[in-house]
């Protein structure tokens, strides 16, 4: 009897000081992406809470990123690619210390899926395989040199097979996800609404802000919403507000940008009375995960979207917002919550309701862990 409580309490200990690593292998810095930082970074105390060590290595650097976007600085770009490379290949050496390695979007931005590979046929470790866009498909950017180097999206569809799990942002996504591995889960974006999005828009303001958030990289759908917003405020008086890391290329009467910035980010938001989310509709856009309209709504902000993929999900029409699928449904809509702070503050609520049941951390932190049992 001794023997049998001797080992069973050796057990338990041993299981109370069973702490799994996991390797993250992020794309850019901490606290600088909103898919990172949406997607996994706002769950880091709630692993470290459950005994599971993360240790993340972005390909590039922090000095990198602050001139990824900008003119210029070629050397230093390259320079900076060369060393996201030299830092995966040391990290070879050692990888074989953590249990999993979860790779968000992919461990290297060009090239054939190397490290993926050596990873799991050579090391034989689990790796979490997580995307929030259709990047199987070519999407090349054109500010600068690294944005026009090949990506290779083909390798995506061969890291899906290698993975241990498949983390997706939507069923759009999953869906493809599953022709070539069965261990599928949705894991949608995320917003944390206890710490970070927690206030409610007071819609009793003496003008109207329609807003717009992203970054460069998608402020096209901005641009294609323009010829609306214009014939709109012929007839009603709002401001336009566009929060971006870079400023809009268009002019716009009435506009105010605002750089975006992490320790603002609430406040800047909450400056909107009515968030807007315009796409067009494709591929990849399908594959798109209602980032944007999370925000506003998680803030008490209806938010009006197109009727495309994750978001006539996430939208409730005439319930927390709008899925406008003409000009004349935008006008309208937009027109209906400018002329009413009523119903834009009965939506506002019933809106930031909707994500803290189904599109907080809160509610999907047992979703999340279940990724690393």
């Amino acid at each position: 009897m001794e023997l049998i409580f001797y080992y069973f309490s050796e057990s338990i200990f041993r299981n109370r000081l069973y702490m799994p690593k996991v390797l993250f292998l992020i794309p850019y810095p901490l606290n600088s992406a909103p898919s990172q930082r949406f997607r996994f970074e706002q769950y880091i105390h709630l692993l470290k809470a459950n005994n599971i060590v993360p240790v993340f290595q972005s390909f590039i650097g922090q000095e990198t990123w602050s001139i990824l976007y900008s003119k210029g600085n070629l050397y230093l770009k390259i320079n900076g690619f060369f060393s996201g490379f030299f830092r995966r290949i040391t990290l070879l050496t050692t990888a074989f210390r953590y249990e999993y390695v979860f790779i968000h979007r992919e461990a290297s931005p060009v090239g054939p899926p190397v490290f993926e590979w050596f990873f799991a046929k050579v090391l034989r470790r689990k790796i979490i395989y997580d995307f929030d866009d259709a990047i199987w498909m070519a999407q090349t950017g054109k500010e600068n040199f690294l944005t026009k180097v090949a990506k290779n999206p083909g390798k995506v569809n061969k890291i899906i097979k290698w993975s241990y799990k498949i983390s997706c942002g939507n069923s759009y996504l999953k869906n493809h996800a599953q022709e070539f591995n069965k261990n599928v889960m949705i894991n949608p974006t995320t917003i944390d609404t206890e710490g970070l999005h927690f206030k409610l828009k007071d819609q009793n303001t003496d003008e109207v802000v329609i807003g717009w958030t992203g970054t460069h990289s998608t402020m096209i759908y901005l641009e294609q919403a323009i010829p609306f917003l214009r014939k709109l405020y012929q007839i009603k008086e709002f401001k336009l507000l566009v929060i971006s890391n870079q400023k809009p290329d268009f002019e716009f009467p009435q506009m105010k940008f605002v750089k975006w910035n992490e320790q603002t980010e609430q406040e800047d938001l909450l400056a909107m009375n009515i968030g807007i989310m315009p796409l067009a509709d494709n591929e990849w856009t399908r594959g798109k995960c209602g980032f944007k309209a999370l925000q506003y709504m998680a803030l008490g902000i209806p938010a009006l979207v197109s009727p495309v993929g994750v978001n006539t999900e996430i939208v409730d029409h005439g319930i927390n917002g709008f899925v406008c699928d003409s000009e004349i449904d935008w006008l309208k809509h937009l027109t209906d919550l400018i002329d009413n702070a009523q119903l834009r503050s009965e939506m506002g609520k019933k809106a930031r309701e909707k994500i803290v049941n189904k599109y907080s951390v809160k509610s999907n932190q047992e979703n999340f862990l279940s990724l690393f049992s």
